[in-house]
C-alpha cells in the first residue's frame, strides 16, 4: 500500500524484471467461501471476471460477499514479469496491476452487475493511483475473458464515463484488454483473503461517489 515516489509509467517488456519460471508458493482453500483459491478449473456454467481496482485486499473482500460468486483470489495481471512477488510488483518494474479474479455463476449475478460494482467502489479516473496509493500497480483495469464481456465492458465504461462527464468529473482511464494477452499470476498466500485474516487491516476505497446510472 501507498507508493509515493514509485514509477507511474509502465516498463517495457525488455525493462521488466526477469521473474521466475513457476509459482514458488502453494495456495489452498478460500477461507470464506471454502472453494479453491487457485480456480483455473472453472466449474461448468461459470465465468471469470478479472479486474484491477486499486489495492486488492479491499477489492477481494467486497467481491467474495456477492451472491453468485464461487471463488475469489488476488494476483497480478497486465505486466511482463512471470510469477512476480508482491515486492517486485510494488517496485513498478514488472508492469502488473493488483488484480482480483472472480469466478461467478452468471445465472445468479451478471457480469454487468460485477462491473457496475467495479465502477462504484473505486475511482476509474485516477490513472496510476487510487487515492494515496500511487504506482502502476494501482491502475484501473478490466481484462475480459469472452467477446460478450468485452462488449459489456466497453458499453458500461461509456455509460459511466458519460455520467462522470455530466457531473464535471474526469475521464475514465481504465485499461480494457483481453485476459488472453495478460497472464494472471496468483499472489502469495498472505495476501489471499487478507482482510478475513486481518479484519482491521488496510482498506482503500477511493471512489467518485457516483452511483452507476439506474437506466443502464
Amino acid at each position: 500500500m501507498f507508493g509515493f515516489g514509485k514509477p507511474t509509467t509502465l516498463p517495457s517488456p525488455e525493462e521488466a524484471l526477469p521473474g521466475r519460471a513457476e509459482q514458488p508458493w502453494a495456495l489452498g482453500q478460500h477461507l470464506v467461501l471454502g472453494t479453491p483459491v487457485v480456480s483455473d478449473d472453472v466449474p461448468a456454467g461459470h465465468e471469470v471476471a478479472l479486474l484491477g481496482l486499486g489495492c486488492f485486499w479491499g477489492a477481494e473482500e467486497i467481491y467474495w460477499q456477492v451472491p453468485g460468486v464461487w471463488s475469489t483470489s488476488v494476483g497480478y495481471a497486465g505486466g511482463s514479469t512471470p510469477h512476480p512477488t508482491y515486492e517486485e510488483v510494488c517496485s513498478g518494474r514488472t508492469g502488473h496491476t493488483e488484480a482480483v479474479r472472480v469466478v461467478f455463476d452468471p445465472s445468479v449475478v451478471s457480469y454487468a452487475d460485477l462491473l457496475k460494482k467495479f465502477f462504484e467502489i473505486h475511482d476509474p479516473t485516477q490513472g496510476m493511483r487510487q487515492g494515496n496509493d500511487v504506482g502502476t500497480q494501482y491502475r484501473s483495469a478490466i481484462y475480459w475473458t469472452t467477446p460478450e464481456q468485452e462488449q459489456t465492458a466497453r458499453e458500461l465504461t461509456k455509460v459511466y464515463g458519460d455520467e462522470l462527464a455530466r457531473r464535471g468529473l474526469g475521464e475514465i482511464t481504465t485499461e480494457i484488454r483481453p485476459a488472453s494477452e495478460t497472464p494472471y499470476y496468483y499472489a502469495e498466500d498472505a495476501h489471499q483473503q487478507y482482510l478475513y485474516k486481518n479484519p482491521f487491516g488496510y482498506r482503500c476505497h477511493a471512489n467518485t461517489g457516483v452511483r452507476f446510472p439506474e437506466t443502464a
